[in-house]
């Protein structure tokens, strides 16, 4: 299959735009991304995707050996605007795919024109100095409710996720992309999320760049958001009034509002 089968391609909006690459999260798919497409789409080309293993994308493609790693879904990412012949993409990346987008944009960066990180963590773990929101020993527990009982993992976490319990049909929407992926893709994907460490790799973007972050949110707290602006030369900070790790669906209207501003600026 190629590559637009394998992850599931769609281009969407204005033939004459600017392309604008929509990542979707862990446990999602580019189905998340419905509430600011139409928006962005009246002003740019709208490019969604799903990484493999993840929504409807060719699951015959994936392997551990791969997708053990963020390379591998940055792989995803470069061989997907390679296919498509795409240059100064604005790259908007939803969670960990913030990081996917800071890795892609390291290792071919004429790909790319501006960088979005909507709730981005480099690092879910707590360090000397750092405040990622986790311990070690939880992080552990995580992944081992994870993988002993995926089905209940995701009824459980999807709606701390997700926040915003006086709207329970949000989380219910994010349990229900949680329980449509392969445990043990999951699995994969989830040790090489909530394990990575990248920021390191934050000093070396050199592209404009937008960071996202919320008011509230139980995955990546403010303070991680603040460290990421202040690693990434030039960056700019916008703390949207929102609660949960996924304002694309829980304030739809001001997250489209600050990616169209951003990446409408010239310059």
């Amino acid at each position: 299959m190629d590559v637009r089968g394998r992850n599931n391609v769609v281009l969407t909006g204005r033939d004459d735009g600017p392309v604008v690459m929509l990542a979707h999260g862990f446990g999602c798919d580019q189905n998340l991304w419905r509430l600011v497409t139409p928006k962005l789409a009246e002003h740019f080309r709208v490019l969604l995707f799903d990484y493999v293993g993840a929504g409807k994308s060719d699951l015959s493609a994936w392997s551990e050996e791969r997708y053990s790693t963020l390379d591998g879904y940055a792989e995803d990412v470069l061989e997907i605007l390679t296919e498509l012949d795409l240059r100064d993409v604005i790259f908007v990346g939803h969670s960990v795919s913030s990081m996917v987008g800071v890795l892609a944009a390291i290792r071919e960066p004429e790909r790319f024109a501006k960088l979005v990180l909507v709730t981005p963590s480099p690092r879910y773990i707590d360090d000397v100095e750092y405040r990622g929101g986790f311990s070690q020993e939880d992080i552990d527990e995580l992944l081992e409710s994870l993988e002993s009982n995926y089905l209940g993992w995701s009824g459980a976490m999807a709606p701390v996720i997700m926040g915003n319990p006086d709207r329970p049909e949000l989380g219910e929407e994010l349990t229900t992309s949680f329980c449509g992926t392969d445990p043990e893709m999951a699995r994969v994907f989830a040790k090489a999320t909530f394990l990575s460490d990248n920021r390191a790799d934050l000093a070396r973007i050199t592209l404009p760049t937008l960071v996202l972050q919320c008011s509230h949110d139980a995955i990546a707290p403010p303070e991680v958001g603040e460290f990421v602006h202040a690693q990434i030369p030039g960056s700019v900070l916008i703390s949207l009034d929102a609660t949960g790790h996924c304002p694309q669906l829980s304030a739809p209207g001001p997250t489209s509002e600050a990616i169209l501003a951003f990446a409408s600026e010239s310059g």
